[in-house]
């Protein structure tokens, strides 16, 4: 999949978990850091109800897309669930599991994208 390809995708996961209220959304390009994937989608739920409601709803963004989710791990209970669409790879959290684990810091190195900072329904902003 082309780079572009990627940011569109990963800014159609960052606008999904924001539909339904996820919190601290960020996206980090590491595509200059790493094979694994372009593009990490983090948020923050703040309920296990929530985190559900958001896997469910970037899975069925996905799947409006024609977009494959290649493998899950989570459930409405863990307090991390993670999405690979192969070249983006989704981290929903729970606000203390996500301060546990600050991937973040973690990937310090990358170019790091403030979904509140995103103009409205503009994926070009991702290029910049």
């Amino acid at each position: 999949m082309r780079p572009d390809d990627a940011r569109e995708k990963a800014w159609a996961v960052a606008a999904a978990a924001d539909e339904v209220r996820a919190v601290d959304i960020v996206l980090l390009d590491i595509h200059l850091l790493t094979l694994i994937a372009d593009f990490f989608v983090i948020c923050t739920a703040r309920s296990d109800t929530q985190m559900q409601a958001i896997a469910d709803r970037i899975q069925e963004r996905m799947e409006e897309r024609g977009w494959r989710i290649l493998h899950q791990e989570g459930h409405r209970q863990s307090r991390w669930w993670l999405m690979d669409l192969g070249d983006v790879v989704v981290h929903i959290f729970q606000e203390e599991a996500r301060a546990l684990y600050n991937l973040e810091q973690l990937w310090a190195d990358a170019a790091r994208i403030e979904w509140s900072h995103l103009p409205a329904a503009m994926p070009q902003a991702l290029t910049a």
